[in-house]
């Protein structure tokens, strides 16, 4: 067998690599190959094929922290294979070992011992690869057609485990699952649609998302969720994120990434909103996640959170070509999207959010009129950059303040998200909300049906704000989008 190194690999697959493409356009191919092989599926952590009439095996021999594979090559032997080497094929595929002393052509393997199996399954695989060196290591990027299907794969491989994940990060994949060859081939043959998981790291909660992408490029649902961590808890007075809402935001991701894993996707794309750019050790923070939850964060700014959310919106709502304003209201900011049918005009983002007025007006309970009446002015006061705008043709909100107002209008004892989508809030029933919550403190305010117990101390300030916006903007209601940041970012990076 001729002499391979093991090396640690990762290995991703899919349609499109974003950020990936243009980074591996850049670089100068070497070495460009096409070839046709036969991959012997089994469901073992074994890498079995044949190749130009040689019979090659990898076994993983371990999994590293971060997630890569130390595969070691432990045959690479021509046809016909002896006993010795068919029983270590056997072997590898969790099959009885043939009779002793016979040789085997590649037919009469194929004809005695992996067609009679139930356990293997041959799949005919065509690849055209083309080589490349990145960041030291080497690096394939390949286009694969099997059981009438096709798909694209990179692979970055090297001795030095570090090197690989500084390469992975280097041409924009981070955050893509590693997925060895044979579970990628088994979910391709197998007509899997492709899944891909967005969590949105917020200054209350984090939300978390996984979308599966049909032939058509139809987005379904397979998990949309949301944990209140209060990532912003006390940011606003020392203007750092504390210990405590940092550790339980990492143990809510962490599970997400556990989730998304089991749940086989693609990629999982992490982004932060104003908390973390408030923050003065925002860059800890992350680093934090990354180490505990082994996910990156991408701290966007919020003209971009804007962006987003619009593109989600007009996905999620259609709402014909008049002029749109989306808002976006948080614990920690508020984005606003201007703009007309497919086209952004303008978006920026202002720091109006639940979680700083509660804290500053003492919003998490009981409170008189004066008080209520002071919060108004001060929320007023801070959006006083959408002063004197034209009221727009349509008006659409979302976040999770919203959507906590639109399941107690609804009196939904279980969030669905396709009741909550599209309903139409006028501001009576924000009046009516505003009042329900300042006569209440919070204990209370937990037994009101349709409003998640988390979120009672903020929803009061939530509610002020989204009645502050329709006000400015002169509009009598607005439409409610369940459809939010993490969508927009599923269909940004994800779905080409």
């Amino acid at each position: 067998m001729t002499t391979v190194i093991p090396r640690w690999e990762w290995r991703t697959f899919g349609a499109h690599f974003g950020a990936a493409e243009d980074a591996f356009a850049a670089l100068t191919p070497g070495q460009e190959q096409e070839s046709d092989e036969l991959y012997l599926l089994a469901g073992s952590e074994n890498n079995v094929k044949i190749r130009d009439d040689l019979m090659d095996i990898k076994v993983l021999r371990e999994v590293g922290a971060t997630g890569l594979e130390r595969w070691e090559p432990v045959m690479k032997v021509g046809f016909p294979l002896s006993s010795a080497d068919a029983s270590r094929v056997c072997e590898a595929l969790g099959l009885a070992p043939p009779r002793a002393g016979d040789d085997y052509t590649l037919d009469r393997f194929a004809a005695e011992l992996v067609e009679p199996s139930d356990s293997v399954r041959p799949v005919q695989v065509h690849k055209r690869r083309a080589r490349y060196m990145v960041g030291g290591c080497m690096a394939e990027l390949s286009d694969v057609e099997a059981g009438g299907r096709s798909t694209r794969t990179i692979a970055i491989e090297s001795e030095d485990p570090a090197a690989v994940i500084a390469a992975v990060r280097d041409v924009g994949l981070d955050g893509y699952i590693n997925t060895s060859y044979p579970v990628g081939l088994a979910r391709l043959v197998d007509g899997e649609d492709p899944r891909y998981a967005v969590i949105d790291v917020g200054t209350n909660s984090v939300k978390f998302h996984i979308g599966e992408r049909d032939a058509g490029g139809e987005w379904r649902a397979v998990v949309d969720r949301a944990e209140l961590t209060r990532l912003g808890e006390g940011l606003q007075e020392a203007g750092v994120i504390s210990p405590e809402p940092l550790e339980r935001t990492v143990a809510a991701i962490d599970g997400m990434v556990q989730e998304a894993t089991q749940h086989g996707v693609t990629a999982i794309a992490a982004v932060g909103t104003a908390g973390l750019r408030m923050a003065g050790n925002g860059e800890d923070v992350v680093a934090a996640i990354r180490s505990g939850a082994g996910v990156g964060v991408e701290v966007i700014p919020g003209e971009e959170e804007g962006r987003l959310a619009y593109l989600a919106v007009q996905a999620g709502l259609g709402l014909g070509e008049g002029s749109l304003v989306v808002f976006d209201t948080g614990g920690g900011s508020t984005q606003f999207t201007f703009g007309r049918g497919a086209q952004v005009d303008e978006r920026f983002s202002v720091e109006v959010g639940a979680v700083r007025y509660t804290e500053r007006f003492g919003l998490d309970g009981e409170v008189s009129p004066e008080v209520l009446d002071e919060a108004l002015g001060a929320i007023s006061a801070d959006l006083s950059r959408i002063d004197d705008r034209r009221a727009p043709d349509a008006l659409v909100g979302m976040g999770g303040a919203i959507t906590n107002i639109t399941a107690v209008k609804h009196g939904l004892a279980t969030y669905d998200p396709d009741v909550v989508q599209g309903t139409v809030l006028d501001r009576a029933e924000i009046d009516r909300q505003i009042e329900l919550f300042r006569a209440r403190p919070a204990e209370d305010r937990r037994a009101i049906v349709g409003l998640q117990p988390k979120r009672a101390d903020v929803i009061l300030a939530g509610a002020c704000i989204v009645r502050t916006v329709m006000e400015k903007l002169g509009q009598r209601a607005l439409t409610v989008s369940d459809r939010g940041l993490r969508h927009g970012v599923l269909i940004d990076r994800f779905g080409v």
